[in-house]
């Protein structure tokens, strides 16, 4: 996929990426919680049922969002979402807001059309598909999520029920495992029921595939070039702060400026050809022109 384009769109589009953007999803896993506790039976109305969707229920598109994971330890659940969070943290520290929001959001779509195009195809099988909407839920999404973080710090450690010091690359390869399995495993009841699990597993997982083929050049920081930034802002911070003049900069691949963004620290890359100045988010992951 061309990067060009990529870039084009973070331009037009990264104002309106949400910073901490777990965080939200936590909240709304948290808001699911509250209505399971004072009245259980209504969630019945908030899940993605495609068939419902199709019949004007629309707001099912979101609700399902506040659906939360399953489980009956609160320890573990509090334990879960932090680690989501913190994850999720990290990846927008390394990828930047605007593509971390590009990656949920397009995992979040691509389950929703999902839905709608097993329960269309079912239908012209002549199979009911009322109720599909189980099958469809977060969970392969924060996987998603989760594999996106395995990928990009594979050499990471957690400690594996609280004891085992264990790579994340470890835990990333016996998830997508696990996954495979779990998607094999659907056949044992039907053929039918084997191949909509399939679909479910493979719209929910889709923005992984497509944006770890699509970055395969090394597009995204590794934790090394992000260390690498880290001393680079502080050698900048201190040079501007004794800069008695202040010049106009603009990124050429986000358009942010020193006045739109003053946060950000601006330098031209001394491997493109012309004067292209990138700010700091992109002096490390751009495509060099030449």
């Amino acid at each position: 996929m061309n990067s060009n384009f990529f870039n084009k769109m973070e331009r037009k589009l990264s104002k309106y990426a949400i910073s901490n953007i777990t965080l939200y999803l936590i909240v709304c896993y948290a808001f699911g919680y509250f209505i399971q506790l004072i009245n259980s039976s209504f969630m019945q109305y908030l899940t993605l049922e495609p068939g419902y969707i199709l019949k004007g229920q629309v707001w099912r598109i979101v609700t399902w969002l506040i659906i939360p994971p399953a489980s009956s330890n609160l320890f573990f659940t509090l334990i879960m979402l932090y680690f989501y969070y913190s994850i999720g943290r990290s990846l927008e520290y390394v990828w930047g807001t605007y593509k971390l929001n590009l990656y949920l959001i397009s995992g979040l779509i691509f389950t929703v059309l999902g839905s709608i195009l097993l329960y269309i195809a079912l239908s012209l099988m002549g199979v009911d598909a009322t109720g599909l909407g189980y099958m469809f839920s977060t969970y392969y999404v924060n996987m998603s999520l989760f594999l996106a973080y395995a990928a990009t710090f594979p050499d990471a450690q957690v400690l594996f029920f609280f004891i085992i010091p264990i790579k994340v690359k470890v835990l990333g390869i016996i998830y997508g495992v696990f996954i495979i399995i779990e998607g094999l495993q659907s056949f044992q009841y039907n053929a039918l029921y084997g191949a909509a699990r399939i679909v479910v597993i493979g719209a929910s997982l889709l923005n992984f595939v497509i944006f770890f083929i699509s970055q395969r050049k090394g597009k995204w920081r590794s934790p090394k070039q992000v260390k690498r930034q880290m001393e680079y802002r502080h050698v900048t911070k201190s040079a501007q702060s004794s800069a008695k003049t202040i010049s106009k900069h603009k990124c050429a691949v986000c358009g942010r400026s020193d006045e739109s963004n003053p946060e950000l620290e601006f330098r031209f890359c001394s491997k493109c050809n012309g004067n292209y100045e990138y700010c700091s988010d992109h002096l490390f992951t751009h495509e060099h022109i030449k």
